[in-house]
């Protein structure tokens, strides 16, 4: 006889919520290796994040055109990805509208959307 272990077989995988971010903007550290690279070169996140939600630009869905648009004009157009992500799923404009939370924390903002795209199996 073999004892019943209900807890051998893992939970599956659930998405989160819609309407409800999966990690909050503070919570950097629940992914090491993304807020080390977002610290150094945030260029590279928002590229990924960019490419990712294929942000159009002039016609153009590309890691690099997206990460020298970012180059030039930082928080003024990174916050449109946000915008696309909150409509996409519906979550809330927390804590405050998007272009508040790239203006004053843009790293945070960065880590946490991609993030949340690697939470719903988009990586």
């Amino acid at each position: 006889m073999y004892p019943n272990n209900e807890n051998s077989n893992p939970a599956p995988y659930t998405s989160p919520p819609e309407g409800q971010w999966s990690t909050g903007l503070y919570d950097c550290f629940e992914d090491p290796s993304n807020c080390w690279l977002t610290g150094c070169c945030p260029i590279v996140t928002f590229g990924r994040i960019a490419e990712i939600l294929k942000v159009q630009a002039h016609g153009v869905i590309n890691f690099m055109y997206c990460s020298r648009t970012y180059l030039l004009l930082g928080s003024m157009y990174s916050w449109t990805c946000r915008a696309k992500l909150r409509s996409l799923y519906s979550l809330p404009p927390e804590p405050c509208g998007d272009c508040c939370v790239h203006q004053f924390c843009i790293c945070c903002a960065l880590c946490q959307e991609y993030r949340e795209l690697k939470n719903r199996g988009l990586e």
